[in-house]
């Protein structure tokens, strides 16, 4: 999938990331991803991982996007397609949180390409996704449909911001209505007011308890999300200056200094949590450049140490910490890899809007 006109250092890493991406985790016998590389025998793939998958549509959104190749939307198809297979022929499940970030890729596969299944699908998971909210701990989406007492950001997070964008998209109040009341919720209840840190959860071991001490990118990324979200459909002050507060606080508080990166949260699930955070850390640069270039400088620098440090520099596989090599022997998730290819995605985004030094 070499695309020309790569006239740009971030232009070709996002390229040759993303072609990374395609060449040692597509599966073409599953028309899917691979959860791991190397995959000796398929048993990586034992794992259904729904949200994974649907990070990975997201990120063949974004190459799409960036480069209009045709081939990427059969990609985009089959990897869904496989996903909805695997998921028992439908796209809902039991975890609310999985079936936002769904939705949230589908939505913008949606926009990106005009097919109708995966707006009607989109529209499936939001009525779906609303039945978890309830009363329990004064409001919020539920994690589980199995326990509906507990709930977290990575339920709540998500939620706002696809209400959002589907208000923006199709102008039902119902929407604005749910995402303003997803984010007073989430803003009460799991986010620091002196710091804007954002907490996970709340009620996990039905103690009432908040599990301040699990402290997530991840977390961070959703609440900056949301709140750039409502910004951009209100345009109350209020919902930027939460953003940035936040966004200045995760930087200092998950940064890791003795690598001089953001921290690593390790494999499996963790692998794609910095992604996440980038990917709205990018939104919010987009709509607030003024105010954000010590945050875009820190992405700058992220993605400079990953890119010099942190990558096997023949297959251009990534490591969960991004300023050390990755160990091939032991392999490497899919969610990780995902993260990198994100992080040199989103940098395109920014600087083709003019707002990158070089």
């Amino acid at each position: 999938m070499n695309v020309a006109n790569k006239t740009t250092k971030w232009e070709t890493r996002a390229q040759k990331s993303f072609d990374s991406l395609v060449q040692y985790y597509w599966n073409h016998d599953l028309e899917m991803f691979n959860n791991h590389y190397p995959n000796p025998d398929n048993r990586c793939n034992l794992t259904f991982h729904y949200w994974w998958y649907a990070h990975a549509i997201d990120s063949l959104v974004d190459a799409y996007c960036r480069t209009n190749d045709k081939e990427i939307l059969t990609i985009i198809e089959q990897e869904y397609d496989g996903l909805v297979f695997r998921n028992g022929g439908q796209p809902t499940n039991l975890l609310y949180d999985d079936m936002e970030w769904l939705a949230l890729a589908l939505l913008r596969a949606y926009e990106a390409t005009g097919t109708d299944k995966y707006l009607k699908d989109v529209q499936i998971l939001w009525k779906d996704i609303k039945t978890g909210w309830n009363e329990h701990m004064g409001g919020g989406i539920a994690w589980h449909k199995d326990q509906v007492d507990y709930k977290n950001t990575p339920a709540n997070g998500p939620a706002i911001i696809l209400a959002a964008r589907l208000y923006k998209y199709f102008g039902k109040e119902e929407d604005l209505e749910w995402a303003q009341k997803i984010f007073d919720w989430q803003d009460q209840n799991l986010v620091d007011p002196e710091t804007g840190f954002v907490m996970d959860g709340i009620n996990r071991l039905g103690d009432g308890k908040i599990d301040a001490d699990w402290e997530f990118t991840y977390c961070q990324g959703v609440y900056v999300g949301a709140a750039v979200e409502l910004y951009r459909i209100s345009n109350h002050e209020k919902y930027l200056q939460k953003a940035l507060q936040t966004a200045h606080t995760a930087m200092e508080k998950l940064h890791d200094n003795e690598h001089n990166v953001l921290k690593s949260e390790g494999n499996g699930d963790g692998g794609l949590f910095k992604g996440i955070m980038i990917r709205y850390f990018t939104e919010l640069i987009l709509t607030a450049p003024t105010e954000t270039k010590a945050i875009l400088h820190y992405l700058d620098e992220n993605a400079e140490n990953l890119w010099q440090n942190g990558k096997d520099d023949e297959k251009l596989i990534f490591n969960h910490l991004w300023s050390e090599k990755p160990d091939l022997t032991r392999g490497i998730d899919l969610s990780i890899e995902l993260s990198g290819v994100m992080l040199f995605e989103c940098l395109i985004r920014i600087e083709r809007q003019g707002l990158m030094k070089h």
